[in-house]
């Protein structure tokens, strides 16, 4: 029985509520930020978020990725919120928004990152950073917008309100968050983890903060406020309490790091 007040019209003709789609946008959008900066800036390290200005100086080129990871999880949680406030939606229009999203963010990026800023290119090592920037947006951009396109063109097979299938897309949305957001800033285990103290942060407190979470000293830049150290089993977390800014656990081979020893 409908509740007092309750809109009169048939379920399949009300209007839909355009949350879901937009949430699935703002989704897609973030996880194609993760899927750039986990992958790209640490995993391969082809470039990082500002790899065209001061590309030496370490310190400030892991700030700013730690910076823009913060910015997806920002986006990310308005979507997710647009998501749990939705009162009726569609799996497939979520899904399909998730896409248009992933590959709308490889378009920005290309565009306004690669074409009119100039910070970065997909290849930083590359005699012809075109083709990279061209394919990489052809593939993680194009493909995924238009196949959300077309998936969000098709009529669902049971109109637009299947409660089992959203609910599923739902988890599925938020379970591809969370292990974006676990992959990122991962601070256990034997993977090397770069901490980012303070400006002013004198070596004996670096050295302590190390020492709290059992950690062993692996690199430090010239300044003594950036380090790599490799965590035995405790949790970085703690590095915060210290005077850490940023602790991100990108899981690297030691030999990422072996040509910025001193």
């Amino acid at each position: 029985m409908e509740a007092p007040g309750a809109d009169p019209r048939p379920r399949d003709q009300r209007p839909r509520d355009p949350r879901p789609r937009w949430s699935g946008c703002l989704l897609g959008f973030a996880l194609g930020g993760f899927f750039d900066g986990i992958l790209l800036h640490q995993i391969l390290q082809w470039h990082h978020l500002l790899s065209a200005i001061d590309p030496d100086n370490l310190r400030f080129q892991v700030a700013a990725d730690g910076y823009f990871h913060a910015l997806m999880y920002l986006i990310a949680a308005v979507g997710l919120w647009l998501l749990a406030t939705s009162k009726r939606g569609s799996g497939r229009l979520l899904l399909a928004g998730l896409l248009i999203g992933f590959g709308l963010w490889h378009g920005v990026d290309v565009v306004l990152s690669h074409w009119t800023l100039g910070i970065h290119r997909i290849r930083m090592d590359s005699p012809r950073p075109l083709v990279w920037d061209l394919a990489w947006f052809g593939i993680f951009g194009l493909v995924p917008m238009i196949a959300g396109w077309t998936m969000g063109r098709r009529p669902g097979r049971n109109g637009d309100g299947e409660p089992r299938s959203t609910t599923a897309a739902r988890a599925t949305v938020a379970l591809l968050v969370a292990a974006a957001g676990l992959q990122a800033l991962d601070t256990r285990g034997g993977a090397f983890t770069t901490v980012l103290f303070a400006p002013g942060t004198d070596q004996a407190q670096v050295m302590r903060a190390v020492a709290s979470v059992e950690g062993e000293l692996v690199w430090t830049d010239r300044t003594g406020e950036l380090v790599v150290i490799r965590l035995a089993g405790a949790s970085g977390w703690r590095l915060f309490r210290e005077g850490a800014i940023l602790v991100s656990g990108a899981g690297l081979p030691p030999g990422c790091f072996g040509n910025l020893r001193t």
